[in-house]
């Protein structure tokens, strides 16, 4: 059975699921505007008919024009008012062609607007809704103009807002994925460190014998020391790799110290074309650090401040302090960093090298931003001129 498609098949289902749910809302929705507006027709055709037959009244038999048209008439008038009156929501203009003026009803401030306002206001209600004629025999009294009530306005904006929720649904399952994509991927990079760690094991062990053998032999002893030297740099090595994945053990640690310690041993093992300076007070400043986690995250900003000067030029380390912070500044000659690519630099996967994984940096931030709950960013850069990286730990 394939495990790695279960999840793909959830999303897919979810996704597609969604979409019709969704489409099934809005043609909803459809449906319930389209009867609304019917709905609101119908009482302005309705309106228009007691108009129609309250002019019908005016032309009935004359033994009815006394009593029996005048019930009737009142009947009409009665009807008519109670429509008028009922109707409090959708915006109205009564045109009378013989007068040649406008009748507003439900329409705000309409003792403000003028016969040219309402005649315009008129022509956009025609776009909205077809207007209702009132007429009788072939004579129009009046023409009846009406736009929407504020709960279809109000209506036309649901579709959208409902496919903007949609579309953040969709965002946020994209964003699961993203997550969770990310998270098998460093579990397998946690996991291919260890692997690393141990394979290292075997082959440093056997140098630590062969070393002990050279000591009995007539061998200079100062060789036996710089090979003690990187055999105990494999060790830190090995160690920096078996944490990964792993929450690191915090020490309260003299920060200029172990900054030095770094500095000297990678100062004695670089280029002797890179001028090296450090800049350090005096005293102690204590932080929570992970030595070996620190030193990994210092040799890689050294190394890349090494690689942007293509291995010529100056390089400067130097600690200041503020109130809350010991910041350790790494400062080289090299090309620069454009402004713009500030944060994409620490991106895995980030790399202007031809050769490289593109992960130092990248790398650098996690160890004092997640384990160490600092900080890192580039201080200050400029093309052709040099950058100034700092890390940025708490003080305790």
């Amino acid at each position: 059975m394939n495990f790695t498609a279960k999840p793909q098949v959830v999303r897919w289902f979810i996704i597609i699921s969604s979409l019709v749910i969704v489409s099934l809302i809005l043609w909803n929705v459809s449906l319930f505007f389209n009867q609304l507006k019917e709905a609101e027709r119908s009482k302005m055709e309705v309106y228009g008919a007691a108009n129609k037959a309250f002019e019908a009244t005016g032309d009935v038999p004359l033994n009815l024009k006394n009593e029996n048209a005048k019930i009737l008439s009142n009947a009409l008038q009665g009807l008519q008012l109670k429509i008028i009156t009922e109707n409090t929501t959708i915006p109205l203009l009564n045109y009378n062609p013989e007068k040649e003026e406008y009748t507003p009803t439900n329409i705000r401030n309409s003792s403000e607007l003028s016969q040219d306002e309402m005649a315009k206001m008129a022509k956009e209600y025609a776009l909205i809704n077809d207007p209702i004629e009132i007429a009788y025999d072939g004579v129009v009294y009046g023409i009846l103009y009406f736009g929407n009530s504020p709960v279809i306005d109000q209506l036309k904006y649901f579709p959208v807002a409902l496919i903007v929720i949609v579309a953040l649904f969709v965002a946020l399952i994209y964003f699961y994925y993203l997550t969770n994509k990310a998270s098998a991927q460093n579990l397998l990079w946690a996991g291919m460190a260890k692997e690393t760690a141990h394979q290292i094991g075997t082959p440093l062990s056997s140098l630590v014998g062969w070393t002990e053998i050279l000591k009995t032999e007539n061998v200079d002893p100062d060789y036996i020391k710089e090979i003690a030297k990187d055999i105990n740099r494999l060790e830190v090595i090995t160690d920096r790799f078996s944490k990964i994945g792993s929450k690191p053990v915090l020490e309260h640690t003299d920060i200029i110290q172990e900054t030095k310690d770094s500095y000297d041993y990678l100062s004695k093992r670089s280029s002797k074309l890179i001028d090296f300076n450090l800049d350090i007070p005096q005293g102690e400043l204590p932080v929570s650090l992970n030595k070996q986690l620190f030193g990994w995250t210092l040799e890689n900003m050294v190394k890349n401040a090494i690689d942007a000067m293509k291995g010529k030029g100056s390089l400067k380390v130097s600690i200041t302090r503020d109130t809350r912070f010991a910041k350790i500044q790494i400062t080289d000659t090299g090309k620069g960093i454009p402004k713009s690519k500030y944060n994409s630099i620490f991106e895995p996967g980030f790399t202007t090298k031809k050769r490289g994984w593109g992960l130092g940096l990248s790398l650098a931030k996690r160890i004092i931003e997640e384990y160490h709950d600092g900080q890192v960013r580039v201080l200050k850069s400029e093309i052709d001129k040099g950058t100034t990286m700092e890390i940025a730990l708490k003080l305790v």
